[in-house]
């Protein structure tokens, strides 16, 4: 899988976590939070600028978070991910 497609389904994965907690659905939150986390995996941090990868580290506490962290923080990643697919 090419970068561009692991940090679109990540950021995906992100906005569906915020929009998990906001329905107050932990299931729903769970079940993207894995796969955030093994997206995350999934993606070559070597061709990433120095600020993408310091966010996709970020993203590996996300777990470790209070709820309404976690929310704010997914959001704001998956907003950042997108920007940087669609700009760069």
């Amino acid at each position: 899988m090419d970068n561009k497609m692991a940090l679109s389904s990540l950021a995906m994965d992100l906005k569906r976590i915020a929009l998990g907690i906001h329905r107050k659905s932990t299931t729903m939150e769970d079940r993207f939070l894995l796969e955030a986390m093994k997206r995350k995996d999934e993606v070559n941090t070597q061709s990433l600028l120095p600020y993408m990868k310091t966010i996709i580290e970020q993203i590996g506490l996300l777990p470790k978070r209070d709820a309404m962290h976690r929310a704010e923080d997914a959001l704001m990643y998956s907003t950042r991910i997108q920007n940087y697919v669609l700009y760069k």
